[in-house]
């Protein structure tokens, strides 16, 4: 059954590494995305580091706010176990916090990819 993974990832930097482990594990057709979380985009609003004065460039200080959303469309539960093994390889266990958030989602009929 085919199935879709979406994988938010938190930290960015990760980004590469995570799509290496996938490449490697055979998945292909990944999409990806930047995307924000809402506690990321009030925590990035409620900046208590500015100086009295600020200048400009202490205005346009930042963190990256962003999150990465990769996801793909899977032919078997065999695809979803490579993943997730992968993805678990390079950010460690997906059940601590600030690793990132992985989600299977059943999908009824696939068009445009004739390799599933």
């Amino acid at each position: 059954m085919n199935s879709m993974v979406i994988f938010v990832l938190n930290n960015v930097d990760q980004c590469q590494d995570i799509l290496n482990a996938w490449e490697d594990a055979g998945i292909v057709g990944v999409t990806i995305l930047e995307s924000s979380g809402l506690g990321r985009v009030r925590n990035a609003c409620m900046r208590d580091d500015l100086p009295i004065m600020p200048s400009l460039s202490d205005l346009f200080k930042s963190t990256e706010t962003r999150h990465r959303t990769l996801f793909t469309v899977t032919k078997d539960q065999a695809e979803i176990d490579v993943i997730i093994e992968a993805t678990q390889s390079v950010v460690g266990d997906l059940e601590q916090s600030d690793t990132g958030l992985l989600i299977v989602l059943p999908v009824s009929q696939v068009y445009g990819r004739s390799k599933l």
